[in-house]
């Protein structure tokens, strides 16, 4: 009877994989109404060398003029061609409870035909909510992923030479809109698990007494949301008992991720990120366009005229196709340098990478920065 009670008592408890490893709470869950914001703005990159904004794109002319206009200078838009400034986007991504004077990252896009921002500056721009309202004011140089190379008829770009960060380059104006922890918490899970957040409550409860001996603090409403109620000896003193349920640790499987920036060409990943059984298949398609001019030149005293005829020609190339094959067990390190083997580029790696997980072969998450 009493191995039959202890079988029962076993079976009783949450499932966990035999491979999870302890987790604090905090990398789990977020509280309710603390989230990230968007910021958006337009601005000016200067001090490019001769790669910025042409004529077609009127409204960076304008925007000059503009700038100029309020620092006393009038000059008609019209009336200027400064190919060394770019029209661009800037957008940023504003943390939770940050503070007035916090610096964070921001991402610059040029919106017209300007072929490279390397080596621009970002002038002062404001930095908006959905709602309108001025949060950040954004400034200071570009760092772009890219370069371009070379003059016309023999030019070479690496990457996207148009898009560029400017670390810690907005400066907060005003605090982020933020819910700050009451008598009533609500905790998000950053992704819905029902084991999750059965095994997240388990411990809540088990860290904190019941209320009034009875009813516990904890109670999972769905897989993605667990409500806690204050206890009394804490009312007043919400953060503090925030803290200590993230300092809670729960059994999970951690799920490894791999970091892909396809602006840069770049991949992070971790060496235990493992693989199901695949076959990948590599045969490029080669397609070479070329053009050669033939000129015409007539008699003397013909009448005739000089003729330059261009002469295109196309030619189709397809390598023999590449194979490799990994077992059960591979991890994603093994595959990248089979890739390799194979001539594979990092482009290739990042598109056989996003392949491998949409056929459910890769076992982690996918972060696109």
């Amino acid at each position: 009877m009493i191995n039959l009670l202890l079988i029962l008592a076993l079976l009783a408890l949450p499932l966990v994989a035999a491979d999870s490893k302890p987790i604090r709470v905090r990398e789990l869950v977020s509280l309710e109404g603390a989230r990230d914001n968007q910021l958006l703005g337009y601005g000016l990159v200067v001090g490019l060398n001769g790669t910025g904004d042409k004529r077609q794109t009127f409204f960076s002319s304008q925007s000059l003029a503009s700038l100029l206009d309020r620092m006393g200078v009038q000059v008609s838009p019209t009336a200027m061609l400064v190919r060394n400034i770019a029209a661009v986007m800037v957008t940023a991504t504003l943390p939770p409870y940050s503070q007035n004077g916090t610096k964070i990252d921001v991402t610059v896009a040029a919106i017209g035909d300007a072929q490279n921002l390397q080596g621009g500056i970002l002038i002062q721009t404001p930095l908006r909510a959905a709602n309108g309202k001025v949060f950040a004011v954004a400034q200071g140089p570009l760092v772009t992923g890219g370069f371009v190379a070379g003059g016309r008829g023999n030019q070479q770009t690496t990457n996207h030479p148009t898009v560029g960060r400017v670390i810690s380059g907005a400066l907060l104006e005003a605090d982020a809109p933020s819910v700050a922890p009451g008598p009533a918490l609500k905790l998000q899970l950053l992704k819905a698990d029902f084991g999750t957040a059965s095994r997240i409550t388990d411990a809540i409860n088990r860290k904190f007494p019941k209320l009034s001996g009875k009813e516990s603090i904890a109670s999972a409403q769905n897989p993605g949301l667990i409500s806690v109620r204050t206890p009394d000896e804490f009312l007043g003193r919400e953060v503090e008992f925030y803290a200590q349920i993230e300092d809670l640790a729960v059994p999970v499987e951690r799920i490894p991720k791999v970091v892909i920036n396809e602006r840069t060409g770049t991949i992070i990943m971790g060496k235990e990120v493992s693989l199901r059984p695949i076959a990948i298949l590599h045969g490029p398609l080669s397609i070479d366009i070329s053009t050669s001019y033939v000129t015409s030149q007539p008699e003397p005293l013909s009448g005739g005229k000089t003729v330059v005829t261009p002469q295109v020609g196309v030619g189709v190339k397809e390598d023999k196709a590449k194979s490799i094959s990994l077992g059960a067990g591979a991890s994603v390190d093994e595959l990248v340098q089979a890739l390799k083997q194979i001539g594979s580029t990092a482009r290739d790696v990042i598109a056989i990478l996003q392949a491998l997980k949409s056929a459910g072969a890769l076992e982690a998450e996918i972060e696109v920065l």
